[in-house]
């Protein structure tokens, strides 16, 4: 897997994330240096723990789905993409902020945002790609998309929350039809 590929795959599981900052910004009428720190750490932190988890997950059983592998990531990718999209375009009242910035919070919030990332994690075990890489990458993204998240909440609004959402699902189904087209082509 690119190093572009992999940045993409962190931007698009960084959306959950980022769309769930931007509801805290909502809920904070000022924002203060432990706010950034702390959506960044317990949600990168997380988007980053996840994957490795699913990767040694995927890991333990690869040889055995090797021949179809590349179904395997593109299903995970497009049902995570899929689901992404589906909540952007939900129709249903938008969530109120939630200003509680506490441990058991911020923990439930950081592990519902990061399952998508367990999930990736599982199709890295079928793919050629450096997993401290990987989960390096996904982390740091996802802390800059948190505190950007948080920042856009606080001064903009609920605005560019489903948007985000949709872009990510949508770059995850795009990045799991390429695995599958490359596999696919390769083997002609």
């Amino acid at each position: 897997m690119s190093l572009t590929e992999l940045l993409l795959i962190a931007v698009g599981l960084s959306m959950d994330a980022f769309a769930v900052s931007i509801g805290k910004g909502l809920s904070v009428t000022k924002t203060q240096l432990i706010h950034y720190l702390k959506v960044g750490l317990w949600f990168g932190g997380f988007q980053a723990l996840m994957p490795l988890i699913g990767y040694l997950l995927g890991y333990s059983f690869a040889e055995a789905v090797a021949d179809f592998d590349h179904w395997i990531a593109f299903g995970l990718l497009a049902i995570i993409g899929g689901n992404m999209i589906r909540e952007s375009i939900d129709k249903s009242e938008e969530e109120e902020g939630n200003a509680d910035f506490g441990t058991r919070s911020m923990l439930l919030l950081a592990i519902a945002t990061s399952i998508d990332a367990l999930a990736a994690g599982v199709s890295f075990a079928f793919l050629s790609t450096s997993l401290l890489q990987s989960v390096v990458i996904i982390g740091v993204t996802t802390f800059i998309f948190s505190v950007i998240g948080l920042k856009i909440g606080n001064v903009f609004g609920n605005r560019y929350k489903k948007k985000a959402e949709f872009v990510g699902g949508a770059i995850l189904i795009i990045i799991g039809l390429k695995i599958l087209v490359e596999h696919i082509t390769q083997n002609l």
